[in-house]
């Protein structure tokens, strides 16, 4: 086969994977603590590799077979702490490609478990601010492509169109009380889910306000402040999957209305209340989101409307880690006050006054 008669044939699969594959649910949160307010969760776990990163492997993979980038039997290679990985081991098996994931050691079990069962390999890195060095080392060496998520997430994906998140979120909104949300809320990981819905509101000409949610070790907020593209940190996030310790390529601060940054204990909390409320886990990038999304809903007291945010994945995967106790204590993030005051405040109370005082809002909301 030819290379280019091989690239036809890999679009094609990845085309009839979408086709088979239903939308995502948006699911409506009724919060007692704002009756004038309809939220919604869009559940991104139901995907077939379990989170939001599916659209984004998706769209990587279509953009680097178009590019040329993939070569039949070359290896992917991805910096990755967990769903992104997930997702292109997934996509990467269904094009019959060696897919490598390069992480740091602190990863959870769970995930990595999650990637080899489709077909990945994790390679473990002891310093996290060597990921990128060492994926691109091992593409190198080995023939193939790094994938480079950080770099091409905003760009790989199809803003005005192709089923994307902003598209089928207002699409599925269409016959709710508030059509049009007031706000969408997202937190960072990359930056291109963002990109796609700061780019679709202003591309579709809605009113709608787009607010980012970054962690407490993370550089994305205060380069939303200070547009300084240099700033980094020695840490890596506590909340797994967002927050970077450098400013990506593919977050661009010029596409949002308004930026929070929220305590990890905090966000832990929200992932606590929000799994007893839904009767189900989700992962603790979730409880960011609710976090922010709580955050744009004070700014509307008095006011009527829709806040749609993510659900990114099922807390299944952090069973032995977000979810034990244990686990939390020896990271620094026990919560067991925390969840309780969240959970008075969402049924109807008062906003915890530590809350108030250590999260940070910039842009619109400030």
């Amino acid at each position: 086969m030819s290379a280019r008669a091989w690239t036809a044939e890999c679009v094609k699969r990845i085309e009839a994977d979408f086709q088979r594959s239903a939308d995502t649910h948006l699911i409506p949160l009724e919060l007692p603590a704002f009756p004038g307010i309809d939220f919604y969760l869009k559940d991104e776990s139901i995907h077939p590799s379990g989170s939001l990163k599916h659209r984004l492997a998706r769209s990587l993979f279509l953009y680097a077979l178009c590019n040329g980038w993939l070569r039949e039997g070359a290896p992917v290679v991805e910096s990755s702490s967990g769903s992104t990985a997930v997702s292109e081991a997934y996509f990467a098996r269904l094009l019959g490609l060696p897919f490598i994931a390069v992480m740091p050691a602190t990863v959870s079990e769970a995930k990595r478990r999650a990637i080899e069962f489709q077909g990945g390999r994790c390679h473990l890195v002891t310093d996290p601010t060597q990921v990128y060095a060492e994926a691109a080392r091992l593409a190198l060496e080995g023939g193939g492509h790094y994938m480079d998520q950080f770099t091409y997430a905003e760009r790989a994906t199809d803003w005005r169109g192709n089923n994307n998140i902003a598209e089928s979120i207002f699409k599925q909104m269409e016959r709710e009380r508030h059509p049009v949300p007031s706000w969408l809320v997202c937190s960072a990981g990359t930056g291109g889910t963002l990109a796609t819905l700061g780019r679709f509101v202003r591309y579709g000409r809605h009113a709608t306000r787009v607010c980012g949610a970054d962690a407490e070790r993370s550089v994305f907020f205060e380069h939303y402040q200070c547009r300084d593209a240099g700033l980094t940190m020695d840490c890596g996030s506590r909340i797994e999957g967002i927050g970077r310790p450098r400013v990506e390529a593919s977050f661009l601060p010029d596409v949002m209305d308004a930026m929070v940054k929220l305590p990890d204990v905090w966000s832990v909390a929200a992932m606590r209340v929000l799994s007893d409320w839904l009767g189900r886990p989700v992962g603790p990038s979730t409880g960011t989101n609710l976090l922010a999304a709580l955050a744009c809903a004070r700014s509307m007291l008095g006011q009527r409307g829709s806040i749609v945010t993510l659900l990114c994945d099922s807390g299944e995967r952090y069973r032995d880690s977000y979810f034990d106790a244990g686990w939390r204590a020896s990271a620094g993030l026990a919560c067991e006050a925390e969840t309780v005051a969240l959970g008075e405040w969402v049924a109807g109370g008062s906003l915890p006054p530590e809350l108030a005082q250590s999260w940070q809002c910039a842009g619109a909301l400030a």
